[in-house]
């Protein structure tokens, strides 16, 4: 097994239009569950196609550990990747039993019939689906048919497996579930995972590193945690979760520290900032749960509640602070009514600013 590195790859559909990818370099560690996370046309299902050989790049080199598979010149066939793929739309043959489905691989690799009923049985195990063999798709559920498309791919025993979106088509409960099974089905079998979507809650429930693709170019490459709490720059921070987007300025900056002016009207310290100095015209960003709501009198600053709304496990304010209107997501035991004052604190540590 081995790491996959993509260094200065770009791929455009057309001589005139935008790149689809715009020189990428990743590095993706054997054995790590990476997504790439990013809106519609961002160019990461095209990256997932690079890596499995479906497509050329115009420029750059894709490696598995040494070996080179794909240059502008070079493309190893995806059946010769060691790779396997799983789609957003399950692509299991409705005609053929959950068996024939899955043992359909090691057929072509003309495995000897007691080996491949051994290898689909240990797949359908992994899966969850001992005792299915005999049943048609259309008597699956859309779970279960994610899980016979999930069993054909691992019954090869890939050393990367590449999935496409595979839980989108799934309702949320069971696309909830979902996450997590494939988490553990990760860690136990011990592959690198590729995996693409665009939902930022999947991502940081899965991924043990997570690529942001904006636009064709990687935004950030870190923890799911960095990146949901250090943004690299507004874009990461606007796409990654709910977040206020504020502007604001520099007053002073003493030693690694800056005061800084929040919509002219919160002012805070925060920690460690580069190429910011007093004066500076910032954006700010900050999670709608890194605020606290207080007696008035009491926080940074004061403001009107605005609208309210009870989610169950949060309750969701939105705050309106002279002619801001900040979101605020609090403990569902906190209550304030619509049209309180309320005081307005936050944690410095949880802000991310980027020079304008």
């Amino acid at each position: 097994m081995a790491g996959v590195a993509l260094t200065g790859v770009s791929k455009s559909y057309n001589q005139a239009g935008m790149p689809a990818i715009n020189d990428l370099t990743l590095e993706i560690r054997d054995g790590q569950f990476v997504t790439l996370l990013g809106p519609s046309g961002c160019g990461k299902t095209t990256t997932l196609r690079l890596i499995a050989g479906y497509m050329a790049p115009d420029a750059g080199t894709i490696h598995v550990g040494e070996r080179l598979i794909s240059s502008k010149d070079t493309v190893v066939l995806p059946e010769h990747r060691g790779m396997g793929m799983v789609f957003q739309n399950y692509a299991v043959w409705p005609h053929k039993t959950v068996f024939e489905n899955v043992v359909f691989g090691l057929k072509l690799r003309k495995l000897p019939t007691s080996k491949a009923r051994e290898r689909v049985g240990q797949a359908l195990e992994l899966v969850g689906l001992s005792g299915y063999e005999e049943r048609l798709p259309n008597e699956l559920s859309g779970g279960q048919q994610q899980r016979v498309a999930l069993a054909r791919s691992i019954v090869v025993e890939p050393d990367i497996l590449l999935l496409d979106e595979p839980l989108s088509n799934l309702d949320a409960k069971l696309r909830e579930h979902m996450r997590g099974e494939l988490k553990q089905l990760q860690r136990r079998l011990g592959i690198t995972f590729i995996y693409v979507t665009h939902d930022q809650a999947e991502a940081l429930a899965l991924s043990d590193q997570i690529a942001v693709i904006h636009a064709g170019r990687l935004q950030q490459f870190g923890t799911p945690r960095d990146v949901y709490n250090r943004p690299a720059n507004r874009t990461v921070a606007d796409f990654m979760g709910n977040v206020n987007l504020l502007e604001g300025t520099v007053l002073r900056v003493d030693g690694s520290r800056a005061e800084i002016e929040i919509a002219g009207a919160l002012r805070t310290c925060v920690g460690p900032q580069e190429g910011v100095s007093a004066g500076s015209r910032i954006d700010i960003a900050i999670r709608p749960e890194s605020f606290t709501l207080k007696p008035s009198g009491t926080g940074l600053a004061d403001g009107t509640v605005a609208d309210h709304t009870f989610l169950g496990n949060i309750s969701e304010y939105q705050i309106k602070i002279f002619d801001q209107l900040l979101r605020v997501q609090t403990h569902p035991k906190v209550t304030f009514a619509v049209g309180e004052t309320v005081g307005i604190d936050l944690d410095p540590e949880t802000i991310s600013i980027f020079a304008r």
